[in-house]
């Protein structure tokens, strides 16, 4: 885990938790699909990272646009994984073997 913290940014560390909530709230509704939800977390970590590198970079050159949406891409399935690792590890802390 401390070597994914590495790479995540820590002004998005607060969307690894958003995420987890999100997913937690996407489990209890049933309506979708549990093989969906990573996929549905990747992509809204991917938005909402974007939103934050458009918000906090200057986009004026083309490499500075490719190197934002590098950034959002990267970051996003960062922290959707992250998500996704800390509900795995507070299912097999709460399992009873």
């Amino acid at each position: 885990m401390e070597q994914i913290l590495n790479y995540v940014k820590p002004e998005l560390l607060i969307v690894a938790v958003v995420l987890y909530f999100a997913g937690i709230g996407l489990k209890k509704t049933e309506a979708i699909a549990d093989k969906y939800i990573p996929l549905i977390l990747g992509a809204a970590g991917i938005v909402i990272c974007a939103v934050w590198v458009i918000a906090s970079c200057p986009l004026k050159t083309g490499q500075e646009i490719a190197m934002a949406v590098f950034t959002a891409v990267v970051q996003g399935v960062l922290v959707a994984g992250l998500s996704t690792y800390v509900n795995q590890v507070v299912k097999q802390v709460k399992k009873k073997e």
